[in-house]
């Protein structure tokens, strides 16, 4: 079992534990060719200079929206997908409908953005469509106040049906006897989501919830990027953008690394937050507290 581990583990230690270790350039004035020992100490002067960056606030503000938006749609979606799934009744109809909602998970997101672009862009076919019935023309690729529910339905097409794995096998592990049960007493379709199915999918529900608050201030760098240029930055710049077009295209590696620490430590609190919230309410988190 160890061995069947270890490639995972290590995985995490190359890619994900290790790296820490270059979170000292956020306490630096870092010069790539000095190095990490080399290069001049300069305490929290990179975090002022974020701090005092009026493009790092609104870039945080769009992410913070996006993420909201997220969070009350995209989230759920996922839920009610295998909700429905659930209740078909026809094996090879489930496993059909299964198939095709998986499938956009492994499409890139050029090629997601571009079928949008060609659904919802200038000349595209809904914008056609609503000319044609005399409603006018409406660029949702290009529209700065619409980007963050653009964002949030795209993802929703893209990995909405591949979310719906985990919450599809937690419905497995329900008890049928439940159903079998409180469909003897009485109990309809809807009292028996309410309460039996709903229940039994909550200590899931809880635990991805507080997994992604971990990844909160985190939306998605391929995604945003791709479509950044058609909103403007002051639309469409969220956080990973920021540190990308700071960092690495100007070279400020220490603003950079000072925004990455701030968004670990602002996860970091979120997931203690709220696994110690989930606790008061009865939940197990995603661990134990005190045992």
């Amino acid at each position: 079992m160890l061995l069947l581990l270890a490639p995972g583990f290590l995985y995490f230690v190359v890619f994900h534990y290790a790296p820490l270790l270059g979170y000292i350039v956020a306490f630096e004035d870092y010069q790539p060719y000095l190095g990490f020992v080399d290069s001049t100490f300069t305490g929290l002067a990179n975090f002022a200079q974020v701090f005092a960056d009026p493009a790092f606030w609104r870039s945080l503000l769009n992410t913070l929206e996006i993420t909201a938006l997220q969070l009350v749609f995209f989230f759920p979606a996922p839920i009610g997908l295998a909700l429905l799934l659930n209740s078909i009744l026809s094996t090879k109809v489930r496993r059909f409908v299964q198939s095709v909602v998986y499938l956009p998970h492994f499409i890139g997101w050029v090629i997601i953005v571009s079928i949008f672009q060609q659904v919802l862009g200038a000349t595209g076919t809904l914008p056609n469509l609503l000319d044609a019935v005399g409603l006018g023309r409406f660029d949702a690729m290009t529209t700065p106040w619409f980007f963050p529910f653009l964002v949030t339905i795209q993802s929703i097409w893209k990995d909405c049906g591949w979310g719906t794995i985990i919450f599809l096998a937690a419905l497995l592990n329900i008890d049928q006897e439940l159903y079998e049960a409180a469909a003897v007493d009485g109990a309809g379709r809807w009292q028996r989501l309410w309460r039996i199915t709903l229940p039994g999918l909550m200590p899931v529900v809880v635990l991805l919830l507080i997994l992604n608050l971990g990844s909160i201030l985190s939306v998605g760098f391929e995604q945003i990027v791709l479509q950044r240029n058609s909103v403007g930055p002051e639309h469409g710049e969220v956080l990973d953008t920021y540190v990308y077009f700071h960092g690495i295209v100007d070279s400020q590696w220490g603003p950079s690394a000072a925004v990455g620490l701030v968004k670990g430590f602002v996860g970091l609190g979120l997931v203690l937050g709220a696994n110690k919230l989930a606790h008061l309410f009865g939940q197990e988190g995603v661990y134990s507290g005190g045992r």
